[in-house]
């Protein structure tokens, strides 16, 4: 199938710029060309004349499987009905212009599969897999009792997490989750607003926990990304060889400068913060993590501040969960309080390819490029809030298909 995209003004990656009016031909899901003129027969024409087209969006950090706010019904869920409303969820994201994600916790292999077999509409998608963490850390998401265990070597899972204490156990979970197709490994070393048994300003793992995830990864050639918000907590994290921190919400000027310093990532995610304080009480979300939420929730343009400030290079993400993933672009408008449109779309077309390691097939409009594009009718480097509201993104193309229309 050829797709052409006529007229469009199109985005530069390498510049962050737009270049002038080109077409875009794509043939087989894959960019081939990018002229002046059209110069090919195609399947389908689209005219893009006065609209601007940029690479699919690219979201670093979004969570599937946790499907809603309200954790006591999702623990009495069955399969089938966390599969439909993943697939759903899925779906939805494309149609936002997100046609690259990076999923950082989560069993996903269904819901892979059934995109990859066309059951189902979703973006691409690399994951960490279940999300490593410690007894009592914001991966162990079973609430109530537990039977003590008889030795430390015995390891707990869910769909979400795999509780894992002492190097020997990280090792052997980290192990497994590479063996079973995880893109990169994922640990948390502080406490979590959703989570149910962690304070928010615990650290968590050891030097040495750390060290064994991150040896794994090395071994595999990729790398592990940490759920991070106290000092102390990245700090442990980013001198045992952890490449990226989620969050930082609660980053210090010295830990900025350690981050910067040994060239680690930082994937910031206000929406989330605000979505649960707008929305968790009606949605269910339990008291005790409404309040965490608050206090992370006012730091985190400070912590954007911070990092910039440092020369830290960021991220795009947005940690939504369940019924609040429809928010997803308005990340885009939080962020444009302290950072300017061509650092927001730096973020998301050239960090971000990155950290999916895509680079070269996402995050750009070239030749070799996955066929995906999205078109505005206003620049967004005059207003980087038009990207805030789906409604502003006309067409959404994915591999060469129109999967949105507006």
């Amino acid at each position: 199938m050829r797709t052409l995209i006529q007229n469009a003004t199109v985005f530069d990656t390498d510049t962050l710029d737009f270049v002038g009016e080109r077409a875009i031909e794509v043939e087989d899901g894959r960019i081939v060309a990018v002229d002046a003129s059209a110069t090919a027969n195609a399947d389908r024409v689209i005219d893009a004349r006065g609209r601007f087209a940029l690479p699919g969006l690219i979201d670093a950090h979004v969570h599937f499987r946790l499907v809603s706010l309200d954790f006591r019904r999702v623990s009495t869920m069955t399969e089938v009905e966390f599969g439909i409303r993943m697939a759903r969820l899925a779906r939805e994201t494309v149609e936002r212009g997100f046609t690259s994600v990076r999923d950082t916790g989560g069993e996903l292999r269904g819901l892979m599969s059934a995109i990859a077999q066309g059951e189902t509409r979703g973006p691409r998608i690399v994951r960490s897999g279940q999300m490593i963490s410690q007894t009592g850390g914001h991966g162990d998401v079973e609430g109530g009792p537990r039977e003590v265990p008889d030795c430390a070597c015995q390891m707990r899972h869910t769909a979400f997490g795999i509780v894992a204490d002492g190097p020997d156990a990280v090792r052997k979970a980290a192990r497994h989750l590479l063996r079973e197709g995880s893109d990169f490994l994922k640990i948390h070393v502080s406490g979590g607003v959703a989570s149910p048994s962690d304070p928010l300003d615990s650290v968590q793992y050891t030097d040495a926990e750390v060290a064994a995830a991150v040896e794994e990864a090395d071994h595999r050639r990729t790398y592990v990304t940490a759920h991070a918000y106290l000092p102390e907590s990245i700090q442990m994290a980013v001198r045992n060889g952890v490449r990226v921190i989620e969050h930082g919400n609660l980053l210090d000027e010295e830990t900025a400068r350690t981050m910067a310093d040994a060239g680690t990532i930082m994937v910031p995610t206000l929406v989330t913060y605000q979505a649960m304080g707008d929305l968790g009480r009606a949605l269910g979300l339990p008291a005790a993590n409404v309040e965490k939420n608050a206090s992370v929730l006012e730091a985190g343009l400070r912590s954007i501040e911070l990092a910039a400030n440092a020369g830290i290079e960021m991220g795009w993400g947005t940690d939504l969960l369940g019924e609040t993933q429809n928010r997803q672009n308005q990340e885009f408008a939080i962020r444009a309080e302290v950072q300017s449109a061509k650092d927001l779309l730096g973020s998301m077309f050239l960090t971000n390819p990155r950290l999916l390691r895509l680079e070269g097939e996402i995050g750009r409009i070239a030749p070799g490029a996955a066929g995906d594009v999205v078109l505005t009718e206003r620049n967004p480097l005059d207003d980087i809030r038009v990207l805030a509201d789906p409604a502003n993104l006309r067409l959404v193309v994915q591999a060469g298909e129109v999967v949105c229309e507006r």
